[in-house]
């Protein structure tokens, strides 16, 4: 990096312990991150990380480094992902263990979430299942269901329906047409 000072010189880092830990690190010597002025800095707890950001956006100053998603943390703060490139499933691999004798800069996998329901439950409520097959929302919409959930230190039942009042052009396409107009009768 040209200009290490414009993200505060340094990348802010997962715990020391975590996976993210070793796959970080590797990318870090990838790139030679360090060589570039920037120092990597590991956090104590996901706890810290987050008040990182927090701390940052409070204070206008750059923060750079690493977190997940979908959380209350980046739903409430806007971030810009950085490009690294493709995810390369080998060089990921090798990136995950500590003695990778090749460090490659990769992007993590993007991960699916999966609903998982037993056989009773398909015969008993064919609704209920065809109704969880549909379901489905992007890690923006969710995690500002949590920042939403966090500042207003509510219960799940209290987000589910923030989320359905603030998100009806998200779950109107889950549901057959008497199940929706029966359930915008309710938010109304």
């Amino acid at each position: 990096m040209a200009n290490p000072e414009l993200v505060g010189a340094r990348f802010h880092d997962c715990p020391s312990g975590w996976a993210c830990d070793i796959i970080n690190n590797n990318n870090i010597k990838a790139i030679n991150l360090e060589g570039s002025g920037i120092e990597r800095f590991q956090h104590g707890s996901g706890e810290t990380l987050a008040t990182a950001i927090a701390a940052a956006y409070s204070e206008q100053e750059p923060w750079f480094g690493y977190y997940w998603a979908p959380t209350s943390v980046l739903g409430k703060y806007p971030m810009v992902r950085v490009d690294v490139g493709a995810h390369d499933p080998e060089a990921h691999a090798c990136n995950g263990t500590p003695d990778c004798a090749t460090p490659t800069l990769s992007a993590y996998p993007t991960a699916k979430v999966k609903t998982a329901v037993s056989g009773t439950l398909t015969e008993r409520e064919p609704e209920v299942v065809e109704l969880m097959s549909n379901v489905s929302f992007t890690n923006a919409q969710m995690g500002e269901v949590l920042a939403w959930q966090a500042d207003n230190n509510a219960s799940y039942d209290e987000a589910a329906v923030y989320f359905l009042t603030n998100n009806k052009d998200v779950w109107s396409n889950w549901l057959n047409a008497e199940a929706k107009e029966k359930l915008s009768a309710l938010l109304q």
